[in-house]
């Protein structure tokens, strides 16, 4: 096969003249083929005038070539409209052959140019498309063997654009649909899930490449399930809307969206529920460039607000999601104005301030430290910034008159084992305090797990690790945890709010939890990996358990208590739970001040204890400036009892 390179590698006008030369020779062998089929025997082709007759066919059939594009088609490309091309140049030749048989007044049977042009058909076709067998014998050298899931419209498109494509090589479709077996669709065989093994050992399959761009999630997931067992990396396409609309070609591949592992359908949310705390109104999110609150954002101008008010303290995630829903806003059109501001939800009289000069009527407090290790670390922080930040905020909108106020809180608030739980759900009972002041302000709270991509998510860090050949690091091999995704968790939110009538604590269908253990061995086998364990020391990738970091729980819970009700919606159920009375949480909160101003950690510690937050710790004070200081107090002592 190396020995045709040269040929492959020769400027096109010299290929043009051998394909020239080749038809050439076609020709004549079509015309005394076709004397010998017909009449046994070549001998009237020796007289002079029969020869004028092939010359002058010759000449005809070649210019025809010409004329028709044969010679400028490229071979490694040959599509069904060059074989076209063949057969009515052929169509054309045969009919100048008895046209300069006539004129000539040679001997040519009238059958003689039928055959002769059915004869040169096949050996000019033929011998195109065996040459161009060979070229993508030696162009598929290096290439990827691929099988496309799914003999659909998308599937059949993808397997034309790979026609084309210098790094991928498709060897067939794998479909369930019973009634495609075996079919073949574009030159390729349309096989069962059951082959994929088969297959994966014959030609040495690198990828399965999913184009189910209309399959429902839970579909996908069961799609996902039956390729997990294989060694071949899954990748999927991008969405069908994505490729009309120019955003993304078909040959595109990305990694299978780990939404479609967990296997979840969102729920379409209710437009009236969407719409009934945004539209036409002044709208407010704190914490508005953190994953939760950016989504919330995005969510929000869709429904069409007078005003959105984005509150943040880092000064590069206020950038980039007021940079981003600009740039939504002039795409869509939208007819409303965005507020970038800097501030801490820490500084009461910046909330006020903000809340009265914008005239704020719906608040989405989405301000938190919510990474669970790092708030154990920075225990007064997590403390001021959780408990007093939410509480000052809702005081701020006590004070401005808005109408809505609902607190993002989470699943770790609930019978807490770290800091981080136990200050959401002071959070928690901070608003449903001043809910019971009779405040016009409607308070509620909404109560959800992990979110799929936020910053502190654990799919991300999965990822990385794969991408630099392990160990993917896992805490505990029982570990489970709820997942979300972030529009779905926003939505949700959304329409809890507006359904709040004052104190309300809101928690979301999570759905099934998932085993963490399992999750990254899904993400390694879907990366064509194998897992390395004792059972299998030769795998790609080491699963390794680390340990439970300081305040972590095997599971996490959505209710205290078991008093839980349903609500019009679907997923979102409302839970009636133990709280405080405003002078109760006033009195818990001096003392609380008090503790975090003298850096007391034991006292603040003790102080979380005794409120009914649940807070069981797992861990001793974790806070590393409260250690590092205990630590040279201890150091001091011994060196004093030394001396």
């Amino acid at each position: 096969m190396n020995k045709l390179n040269f040929i492959w590698g020769m400027p096109r006008f010299y290929k043009r003249l051998i394909s020239i030369t080749i038809d050439i020779i076609f020709i004549v062998v079509s015309a005394y083929g076709a004397y010998w089929a017909r009449i046994g025997t070549v001998e009237p082709l020796s007289s002079p005038i029969a020869r004028y007759v092939i010359l002058a066919t010759i000449i005809t059939t070649i210019a025809v070539f010409i004329k028709l594009g044969l010679y400028r088609a490229v071979l490694r490309y040959l599509t069904f409209q060059a074989l076209a091309v063949i057969a009515l140049g052929s169509l054309i030749s045969a009919m100048s052959v008895a046209v300069f048989a006539f004129y000539f007044d040679a001997f040519v049977p009238r059958s003689v140019p039928f055959i002769y042009g059915l004869f040169l058909c096949f050996l000019c076709g033929s011998s195109r498309l065996i040459f161009r067998f060979l070229v993508s014998q030696v162009d598929a050298k290096g290439k990827k063997q691929v099988l496309i899931y799914g003999a659909g419209a998308a599937g059949r498109q993808l397997a034309h654009a790979l026609r084309t494509s210098e790094t991928h090589r498709v060897v067939g479709f794998i479909d369930i649909d019973r009634a495609l077996r075996n079919s073949v669709i574009m030159g390729l065989t349309v096989y069962d899930v059951s082959k994929v093994n088969y297959l994966i050992e014959k030609y040495g399959i690198k990828q399965i490449l999913l184009a189910v761009p209309n399959a429902s999630r839970t579909q996908r997931r069961e799609i996902l399930d039956s390729l997990v067992p294989f060694p071949a990396e899954v990748l999927t396409i991008p969405d069908m809307q994505d490729i009309v609309e120019g955003r993304a070609s078909i040959d595109e591949f990305k990694d299978v969206d780990i939404e479609d592992l967990l296997g979840r359908d969102p729920v379409e949310p209710e437009p009236t529920l969407m719409k009934a705390n945004i539209t036409d109104k002044v709208v407010m999110v704190t914490g508005a460039g953190g994953s939760i609150g950016s989504e919330l954002c995005r969510q929000i101008i869709r429904q069409k607000p007078k005003v959105l008010v984005l509150f943040e303290l880092s000064e590069f995630a206020l950038y980039q999601i007021d940079r981003e829903l600009s740039l939504l806003i002039e795409k869509y059109k939208l007819n409303l104005t965005v507020v970038p501001l800097l501030g801490s939800v820490q500084r009461i009289n910046r909330l006020s301030t903000v809340m009265k000069s914008f005239s704020v009527q719906t608040v989405y407090h989405a301000a938190a430290y919510k990474h669970v290790p790092l708030v154990e670390y920075n225990v007064v922080e997590g403390v001021r910034n959780n408990v007093f930040g939410t509480y000052y905020a809702a005081k701020a909108a006590v004070e401005a008159n808005v109408e809505s106020f609902v607190l993002i809180s989470t699943d770790k608030a609930v019978r807490p084992t770290n800091v981080m739980g136990a200050t959401k759900r002071m959070a928690e009972l901070g608003l449903q305090a001043i809910s019971q002041t009779g405040t016009s302000t409607r308070f509620c709270m909404v109560r959800f797990g992990n979110v799929l991509g936020s910053s502190g998510s654990v799919i991300p860090l999965f990822k990385k690790q794969i991408a630099k050949g392990g160990p993917v690091t896992v805490t505990h091999p029982d570990i489970i945890r709820y997942f979300m995704t972030i529009p779905e968790a926003a939505q949700l939110v959304i329409q809890a709010g507006a359904m709040g009538k004052g104190g309300d604590v809101f928690v979301l269908d999570m759905g099934e939890p998932v085993k963490i253990t399992d999750l990254a061995k899904n993400l390694i086998q879907l990366s064509g990996l194998e897992v390395k364990s004792d059972d299998n020391p030769y795998g790609d990738i080491e699963i390794k358990f680390t340990g439970l970091r300081p305040g972590e729980k095997l599971f996490e819970e959505l209710l205290i208590g078991d008093n839980v009700n349903q609500t019009d919606h679907s997923r979102i159920m409302t839970a009636q739970e133990v709280c405080l009375s405003p002078s109760e949480y006033d009195a818990l909160f001096q003392k609380l001040d008090t503790a975090c101003h003298d850096f007391d950690h034991q006292t603040i510690r003790n102080l979380l204890l005794e409120a009914p937050t649940g807070f069981n710790p797992t861990d001793g004070i974790g806070d590393l400036v409260w250690k590092a200081s205990h630590d040279q107090d201890e150091s001091e002592v011994n060196q004093e009892v030394i001396h």
